[in-house]
C-alpha cells in the first residue's frame, strides 16, 4: 500500500479528530473543575488543525 501526500493528510485528519473528541470527552466527563475547560479548549484546537489538514489535501 503506497501512501501519497493526500493519504497521509487524510490519516492525520482522522487521528486529530479522534484525539480531539477524546480530549473534549475528558474535559466534559472526567474533570469537573477548571482543568476540564483546558481539555475542551485543546480538543477544539485539535479540530482546527484537523480542518487545516483536510483543506490541504490536493493542494500540497
Amino acid at each position: 500500500m503506497a501512501m501519497n501526500k493526500n493519504t497521509v493528510l487524510a490519516w492525520a485528519t482522522w487521528i486529530m479528530i479522534i484525539v480531539g473528541l477524546a480530549l473534549i470527552a475528558l474535559g466534559a466527563f472526567r474533570y469537573n473543575d477548571v482543568a476540564g475547560w483546558g481539555f475542551a479548549a485543546v480538543g477544539i484546537g485539535f479540530f482546527s488543525v484537523a480542518w487545516v489538514f483536510n483543506a490541504l489535501k490536493g493542494r500540497v
